[in-house]
């Protein structure tokens, strides 16, 4: 089979190689699949570059997010095991952890729902408690993680201000249903929340950022208002002024989303539950913005690493969506 490799660490364009090796074979508890489609997600760069919290030994097959098909014919939804990542045509996965694909989305949409939604569910919803009515400030609102909160805002009943960079961005942040966007590089973050919330601020931000947005979340935070964190794209690690929470009265909360697979596994299922349903009512769709063949997956990565990239971009293999 064909899949992409990584043999040393470095940027996704420059170290990946697409190569002829053979199938992986299930260990104890997993279960072969065909690849249908893998959506590329920010930790896939992160892998490539040696920066992400797993480590698999090299060479290894980036890919952590996958829509398969199981020997018997059933479409399901899987995080591959790596070293055996999903930008390739086959993959191994846990057995007991495969999700049903939503009979609502396509192969691409499947391979999106995972992760970025999930993230978006436990953060805003038992991270954060999001309520209805309240306003939800999105960073990088027209991205992977971002487009899935500001769906997820919506269905929740918040108000949700999207904060993108650049006018293509911002056009995509208002078909997503933004009620307000903001283009950082242009505007005024802080004044322009405040002036939409009549100088309350945002009651929950959700930030996949860091680094200057987090700065700016700060300052523009309502009083007992939550800063989810759920990520560093910018590259930045802020260091939060503990004072400044005190005195705002404000909560800063961490969101590591691969945590619940460990310590329980039973709310992945639920979510999903809760996510199908909402695919299946229309109030959720993944935002496909490409659909590249496999030979196109190492600039694929490289556009998402660069941060040029709208919604999410996927990979299908040839023949192999529906």
């Amino acid at each position: 089979m064909q899949a992409w490799r990584v043999h040393e660490n470095g940027e996704p364009g420059e170290v990946m190689r697409l190569e002829e090796v053979d199938r992986p074979v299930p260990g104890p508890g997993q279960v072969l699949l065909r690849v249908r489609a893998a959506n590329i997600n920010f930790p896939d760069a992160l892998l490539c570059r040696g920066q992400y919290q797993i480590r698999p030994p090299l060479p290894f097959t980036p890919g952590v997010e996958i829509c398969g098909e199981t020997e018997g014919g059933r479409r399901v939804i899987a995080n591959p095991a790596l070293p055996y990542g999903g930008l390739a045509e086959y993959v191994v996965a846990d057995e007991a952890a495969l999700l049903p694909a939503p009979e609502a989305l396509d192969d691409a949409e499947a391979a999106a729902l995972h992760i970025g939604y999930q993230t978006g569910v436990f953060g805003l919803h038992r991270r954060a408690h999001v309520q209805e009515g309240e306003t939800l400030l999105v960073h990088a609102a027209a991205g992977g993680v971002g487009s899935a909160a500001v769906q997820l805002g919506k269905a929740a009943g918040a108000r949700v201000i999207g904060v993108v960079g650049g006018p293509e961005k911002a056009a995509v942040a208002r078909e997503l249903g933004c009620d307000l966007v903001i283009d950082r590089r242009t505007d005024d973050i802080v004044a322009a929340v405040k002036e939409a919330t009549g100088g309350r601020g945002a009651d929950v931000i959700f930030d996949p950022v860091g680094g200057d947005a987090y700065a700016k979340s700060a300052k523009c935070v309502a009083f007992e208002g939550r800063i989810v964190i759920v990520g560093f794209a910018s590259g930045s690690v802020p260091a939060p002024a503990l004072n400044h929470a005190l005195v705002k009265n404000y909560s800063i909360v961490g969101l590591h989303w691969g945590l619940y697979a460990q310590k329980d596994p039973a709310s992945i299922l639920r979510c999903h539950e809760q996510l199908t349903e909402l695919a299946a009512q229309g109030a959720i769709k993944p935002l496909i913005s490409e659909r590249v063949p496999l030979k196109d997956a190492a600039a694929a990565v490289q556009r998402v690493a660069d941060g040029t990239t709208t919604g999410r971009v996927v990979v299908v293999p040839d023949g192999a969506a529906r």
